[in-house]
């Protein structure tokens, strides 16, 4: 028995439409990778990532499995329905197949709802037995997947040199908070689990190779250090390895300096910051109450005094904000130096909490599904319009990654021994440039 297994990207419309758009940072499917791991022995597994080469139609697989995003939903189901069309079964997951399963079953014979450790095995098994016909509509968890015994991913599976960063891997899931735009804690709960110390240190050991390159390790958690016992202990076990690594953290463990001396020992480099706003009332507009802003700017110093990158993101769109939010936004991260910023639009995405308020006032005005990519305004804002929120979006962008707005951030870098880096930050920055999304009006100017 073989199984493909694909990471869609956009239809062809869409990537047409965004043509200028380059797709600079490509961080491997690590849902597949996963998936493959905990595929049953014997089956043959292959995978497929549309972002770095194309979907073979011909390859005659047995069973295709497809992950999907929100965003790649039109693509996913178009690759779908085509393999359907060859006589090849599919079967759908992701967070996208989970919160709106019927949409999904039209385009499947059979979808996985919220994580797969466990009841993948058991699909794979009924196929196995019986064929198409054994498939059920939907397979589900009674409970959550015990990380200390979920298999660490397949990366061997990935394309050599086609994605920013190869050893990828999740060492917990879910998150303490329950941020209103965010589905995290829907799909994998409020209570952290953990994998194995052990275990993490076993993939480090297996994967770690003497360049930069084979040294850079990307943890994709949306939180490594929500628990800060079990961050110690990690770190810890990490250090005597030498990789350097990069995540996803709040801001408030910045609080810990311990901690984050700790980080800084066992190789972190980076740190992605779910920052959002500027504006308290906006937090507590989200449910994101963790967040200081009068802390931001000591949390910022604080990992760059531990030699730790920061990359900050914001969303536009809120119901406080106005149309000073962009240049607002822009000089505080000019002011503060942060390495590397994101924009993205308050997006209401199927499984939040922001997507049922918005659906209950009526708000949404694009059902498209390619335009929930966080580049779009897809709903009604309160203090602007659907369009200024779209142009204020790349104004903030064109403004943050202009020449010199780029040499005025990275004057940060000679802080916590980060200065070596400098040339790579440039790199960095300079490639997000080449991600700026393109005015969508004929409007040439805009100021804020």
């Amino acid at each position: 028995m073989r199984v493909e297994l694909v990471s869609p990207t956009w239809t062809e419309e869409t990537s047409k439409a965004r043509a200028e758009t380059a797709k600079v940072f490509k961080i491997p499917p690590l849902g597949l990778l996963n998936v493959a791991a905990i595929t049953p022995k014997g089956v043959e597994v292959s995978l497929t990532d549309e972002n770095v080469e194309p979907v073979n139609f011909d390859c005659s697989p047995d069973l295709v499995g497809i992950t999907v995003m929100t965003a790649s939903a039109p693509r996913a189901y178009q690759i779908a329905d085509r393999f359907r069309e060859l006589g090849v079964p599919v079967v759908l997951g992701g967070p996208h197949v989970t919160f709106l399963p019927e949409e999904a079953s039209l385009h499947a014979d059979a979808a996985v709802l919220g994580e797969a450790e466990g009841c993948w095995q058991k699909l794979v098994e009924d196929f196995q037995k019986k064929g198409k016909r054994g498939l059920k509509k939907f397979y589900k968890n009674d409970e959550k997947p015990d990380m200390s015994t979920v298999p660490l991913p397949r990366v061997d599976l990935l394309k050599g040199g086609k994605h920013i960063v190869t050893n990828v891997l999740h060492i917990t899931r879910g998150c303490p908070y329950n941020c209103a735009f965010c589905s995290v804690t829907r799909l994998f709960g409020q209570k952290l689990r953990f994998r194995r110390v052990e275990q993490v240190v076993e993939f480090v050991k297996k994967n770690r190779g003497n360049s930069l390159n084979g040294r850079f390790f990307g943890f994709t958690d949306d939180n490594i250090m929500a628990n800060h016992s079990y961050a110690r202990k990690l770190f810890q076990a990490l250090v005597p390895y030498r990789i350097i690594w990069a995540s996803q953290t709040s801001v408030n463990a910045a609080y810990d300096t311990q901690l984050l001396r700790l980080a800084k020992r066992s190789g972190c480099i980076a740190v992605f910051l779910g920052l959002e706003s500027l504006s308290a009332a906006s937090l507590a507009e989200m449910n994101k109450p963790q967040n200081k802003v009068e802390f931001y700017q000591e949390a910022i110093k604080r990992f760059h005094y531990y030699g730790m990158f920061v990359e900050g993101a914001f969303i536009f769109g809120f119901d406080r904000d106005e149309r000073d939010v962009f240049a607002r936004t822009v000089e505080f991260a000019n002011r503060v130096k942060l390495d590397a910023v994101q924009y993205t639009i308050a997006t209401p995405l199927p499984g939040t909490a922001f997507y049922e308020t918005l659906e209950k006032q009526g708000r949404i005005i694009d059902r498209d599904w390619a335009n929930y990519d966080c580049l779009h305004a897809v709903f009604r804002p309160r203090n602007m319009t659907p369009e200024e929120l779209e142009e204020g979006l790349v104004w903030a962008y064109e403004n943050t990654y202009s020449l010199p707005s780029v040499f005025k951030r990275v004057t940060g870098i000679f802080t916590g021994g980060r200065a070596k880096y400098l040339f790579p930050l440039l790199i960095f920055n300079l490639g997000y440039r080449n991600t700026i999304p393109k005015r969508r009006t004929s409007q040439q100017a805009v100021s804020y």
